[in-house]
């Protein structure tokens, strides 16, 4: 198996998507980012890696017929070895949380990982899927919230402050898989409009609140940076994702429908980005927007969907 085609395997560039995650979850419950922190997003990216390695070795016989250009079913890559890649990036997950955060946080790892496996092999094709992977996003983002490191915050705390960027980038997973079920044979021209309404109404819940202190006394550059970067960052993840979902609701064909999901996916980062500003890291949210058009850029070479 060449670089290029494990690569393919598991859409290594929509891996960028995944750190932010980790990263608004930890800067909004107020954790520093530490060293062992990033044990949990080293372990997210195997996670994912591995959800899509296990989503090929699932969809073997479909790829077949529906998408003959995928390592798998090319012929490329054996369907036992997407397996054995699967499995070997979830115990390299799992043995990152052990080792970053211990018991405790190895079995929110289980929880996660079950997920992704019982999504992958059973709840795809059920109306539950879409729920799963909406709420695999949402606790990896509480998974930050969580991470060890330095810091008096208790558990209940963390976890509140961590709530709003949870439920927004797991609103927009929802969306995400809503549409990612019709790539193929297209959508009715309602589900694209349905899903760009709760696209615009994320994006303005990340900015409004940004907006709504705008007006305070603090005016020291920290403030400013995060006054002026939280509606630039969800204005910027509507963008691309609404363009390309209002696309798909004039002509709701099965390729404008994967370029909404993949401009979706890529479009995580910008909203990570923009709570991450809100809980006073610009330098975080600004790493993350410089990330984005770089995804975008390895996009065109290897497709996030």
């Amino acid at each position: 198996m060449r670089l290029a085609d494990l690569a393919l395997l598991v859409r290594a560039p929509a891996a960028l998507s995944v750190p932010g995650d980790v990263i608004a979850g930890a800067t909004a419950a107020g954790r520093p980012l530490s060293a062992r922190a990033l044990g949990i997003v080293g372990s997210s990216v195997c996670r994912y890696w591995a959800g899509m390695a296990l989503n090929d070795y699932a969809d073997a016989t479909v790829d077949a017929v529906e998408r003959p250009d995928r390592p798998v079913p090319s012929g490329r890559v054996a369907r036992r070895t997407a397996l054995a890649v699967a499995g070997g990036l979830t115990a390299a997950g799992l043995g990152l949380v052990a080792a970053a955060g211990g018991r405790r946080r190895l079995l929110g790892a289980l929880l996660l990982t079950g997920l992704v496996w019982a999504y992958d092999l059973k709840l795809k094709s059920t109306q539950a899927g879409t729920a799963a992977m909406a709420g695999v996003r949402t606790l990896d983002v509480l998974a930050g919230a969580l991470a060890p490191g330095p810091g008096a915050v208790s558990t209940g705390a963390a976890l509140r402050r961590a709530a709003l960027p949870a439920a927004l980038v797991g609103a927009h997973t929802y969306t995400l898989m809503a549409l990612s079920r019709h790539e193929i044979s297209g959508a009715p021209a309602r589900l694209p409009v349905t899903t760009l309404a709760v696209s615009t109404a994320t994006a303005l819940a990340t900015a409004l609140p940004a907006t709504a202190r705008a007006g305070t006394a603090d005016t020291g550059p920290t403030e400013k940076a995060r006054t002026g970067l939280v509606p630039a960052d969800a204005l910027a993840s509507l963008g691309a994702y609404g363009t390309a979902q209002a696309r798909a609701a004039r002509e709701p064909s099965g390729e404008n429908v994967r370029r909404a999901v993949g401009a979706g996916i890529l479009g995580l980062m910008p909203l990570q980005a923009a709570p991450t500003a809100r809980a006073g890291s610009p330098v975080f949210a600004a790493a993350l927007g410089v990330v984005h058009p770089l995804a975008r850029r390895l996009a065109r070479r290897i497709s996030p969907t």
